[in-house]
């Protein structure tokens, strides 16, 4: 097993109603799971290959609950990453190298047994967990945008978080609402999620799952 550790910010946004039912046991808002997410990594490592400042999102999508498996994905790594750094973040990502159930990457591909080819290409992202506002381009496959939810009376923004203290994928994330918009070129094709559940969370991992 090659050791790796990366330090990241993670933007991503799902079909489901804020506050992700699944994070609590609960089945899919619609009964499916279609989501996006995009990676910022600040620091890390892949063996001797410095990951520091790549970039990297996938999408997803299950016929129902994660769980219940049969669902398919697809890796996309920013086409400024070096071949070494493509097969890092490829194999992190693609969960292998890592301990079994110990990372939500794990998890996802054990749950998508058709996985579609990663394709290396140009990615923009800011992402400001803080003021849960941020912005995502994954160029000819899809673009994220996320904005606070807002106070239904007083449209002020309004703020709510999750906290998993044994979670895999974040421990503790601001949710927002997020939409995304998969573009004609995108194998995987997400038309539910408009105005929908997003959450922001800053993640240190390596093979055996999170690090404290």
């Amino acid at each position: 097993m090659t050791p790796w550790e990366i330090d990241i910010t993670q933007m991503q946004n799902c079909n489901c109603n804020f506050g992700c039912p699944c994070q609590y046991t609960v089945r899919p808002t619609d009964d499916v799971c279609e989501a996006a997410v995009v990676y910022q990594i600040h620091s890390g490592h892949y063996g001797e290959t410095d990951l520091s400042g790549t970039k990297a999102a996938f999408i997803a999508k299950w016929p129902g609950a994660i769980y219940e498996g049969n669902g398919e994905m697809q890796i996309f790594i920013d086409e400024s990453a070096s071949p070494e750094q493509r097969k890092g973040l490829e194999a992190i990502l693609g969960g292998k190298d890592t301990d079994e159930m110990a990372t939500g990457w794990y998890i996802f591909n054990a749950m998508c047994p058709t996985k579609h080819e990663t394709l290396f290409t140009k990615i923009d992202a800011n992402i400001d967990q803080d003021e849960r506002v941020g912005n995502a381009s994954v160029n000819g496959i899809f673009d994220l945008t996320v904005k606070p939810l807002s106070n239904p009376v007083s449209g002020m923004a309004h703020r709510a978080a999750m906290a998993l203290p044994n979670g895999q994928d974040f421990r503790y994330a601001e949710v927002a609402c997020g939409t995304t918009k998969t573009k004609e070129g995108s194998i995987l094709q997400l038309p539910k999620n408009t105005e929908t559940h997003s959450q922001l969370s800053r993640n240190k991992l390596n093979n055996h799952g999170m690090v404290n």
